[in-house]
């Protein structure tokens, strides 16, 4: 049977911001953002990935104080674009540290507005074997646009 990780809750202090840091400066896409009664929470997932990140005003969610979410790690195939990105979005992260010369080895940084952390991984074999095919991305994305 598998196991798949495919939801964290990130613990943030304002909704609104932090979907504009994760949507616009992060760049990953907006899933939801569901208003019910009193309750409101948003899904962004990052491009490629099959994990979400879910912030709101949901019980489980208000157990958590913002920013207390540390080192949740993001895997790309090129730290130095990644991180130029990021960059030139107005993301504040960290220079690149090279821990081991081989690949995984390379990682550089980053917090959102409440400070929840982020490592940001280098495996250059993501570009020619992602996790996720880009042929089911796109029966994905062709399947919720129905």
């Amino acid at each position: 049977m598998d196991w798949t990780l495919e939801v964290v809750i990130l613990p943030v202090s304002d909704i609104d911001l932090a979907i504009e840091f994760y949507r616009d400066k992060v760049g990953f896409d907006l899933d939801h953002d569901t208003v019910m009664g009193e309750m409101r929470f948003a899904q962004l997932t990052p491009r490629g990935s099959g994990c979400s990140i879910v912030m709101g005003t949901l019980p489980a969610q208000r157990e958590m104080t913002p920013g207390s979410l540390k080192g949740i790690q993001l895997v790309v195939a090129d730290a130095e674009a990644a991180r130029a990105e990021l960059v030139g979005r107005g993301v504040d992260a960290s220079e690149i540290q090279v821990i081991d010369p081989r690949d995984g080895g390379t990682f550089f940084g980053f917090e959102d507005p409440d400070g929840n952390s982020w490592a940001v991984q280098q495996i250059t074999a993501r570009a020619e074997h992602p996790l996720i095919p880009v042929e089911a991305r796109q029966r994905f994305g062709a399947e919720q646009e129905l």
